[in-house]
């Protein structure tokens, strides 16, 4: 599989979320920071109230073409890239967690095999940010619960938006 097919990142991506379940972490996809514009592929909240942050590199140009992961130190206690079993590991900096998954060897349609290879340093956030962020975390991921139980009001409740 080619480092650079959305089908790697799905299968990265994938595989870093069973990682957080096993780990007890609870993931949301795709989180909004409240830095502008800003949005992690994974924020992970921890038992011990801890925020991990997961950006996953489908490969190399992925990494080296994105500008903005340095900004998501700021609203986590721990940073990580997740990668395949082929990424150049010399490419990311020292001072990040690596989770490294084994994309190439998992039958299809089964989880691969992922793990943490180097842990992140902890920058605990200050207590305003994580009460901040913690309200921002509960409230995405409430609200993406109700929409997956009750699709027809999420539908709704779009359409009501765009009449007035």
């Amino acid at each position: 599989m080619s480092s650079f097919l959305p089908e790697n990142q799905l299968a990265i991506r994938r595989a870093a979320l069973g990682l957080c379940q096993a780990l007890a972490w609870a993931p949301v996809n795709e989180f909004a920071l409240p830095a502008a514009g800003r949005r992690a592929d994974i924020m992970a909240l921890r038992p011990d109230h801890g925020f991990v942050c997961i950006e996953v590199k489908s490969g190399p140009r992925d990494f080296l073409t994105d500008r903005k992961w340095h900004e998501y130190r700021d609203w986590c206690d721990k940073l990580y890239f997740a990668v395949d079993d082929v990424f150049p590991l010399d490419l990311l900096p020292d001072d990040v967690g690596i989770i490294v998954v084994a994309v190439r060897h998992a039958p299809f349609g089964v989880l691969p095999e992922c793990a943490i290879i180097r842990e992140s340093p902890e920058q605990k956030l200050a207590p305003a940010r994580r009460r901040a962020l913690s309200h921002l975390f509960g409230h995405t991921a409430a609200m993406r619960l109700t929409m997956l139980e009750d699709p027809a009001i999420t539908a709704s409740l779009r359409a009501a938006r765009r009449v007035d």
